[in-house]
């Protein structure tokens, strides 16, 4: 968190002539500012707020984080079942988007070396076992759970 003195000197750096591009990521709400007694949106003096533009976020819908992991296994080359894509996109929502895009070239590693062709719902949920045994559990018949337990 920074104080009035951080502010200040922020100030002083957008008005010089090679002005930096400031980027402030917050989920404050009306908050104190350090070193004074005023309150204020994000904790952020009014006269620097002025001088910003607020973009607000939203998270992914799951049709996007859908979206976005199609496109990665298009462009690492791996191809996915629909029950792995179902169950990937499970996992983005869940946990991070980037977590899910971590695991498609983990799970097409184990599939590679296993002799399968496409990663399935069984190679993502073998590797979810990290996260508890009931991702273990989700390992659909047929697929050998002994291969991928440690």
């Amino acid at each position: 968190m920074l104080d009035i003195e951080c502010f200040s000197w922020l100030n002083r750096a957008l008005e010089s002539d090679m002005s930096p591009v400031l980027v402030i990521a917050t989920n404050r709400g009306i908050a104190k500012i350090r070193g004074t007694q005023y309150k204020s949106p994000h904790g952020i003096p009014i006269d620097l707020l002025d001088r910003l533009m607020i973009i607000s976020t939203t998270p992914y819908s799951e049709a996007e984080t859908k979206r976005i992991l199609e496109i990665r296994c298009e462009e690492e080359d791996v191809e996915m079942t629909p029950d792995a894509l179902e169950l990937l996109t499970r996992i983005g929502i869940e946990t991070s988007l980037r977590y899910a895009i971590h695991m498609i070239m983990a799970a097409s590693l184990c599939c590679t070396k296993q002799g399968y062709r496409g990663a399935n719902r069984g190679h993502k949920a073998v590797l979810l076992s990290v996260r508890g045994r009931e991702a273990f559990d989700a390992v659909p018949d047929g697929v050998p759970k002994r291969v991928y337990v440690q």
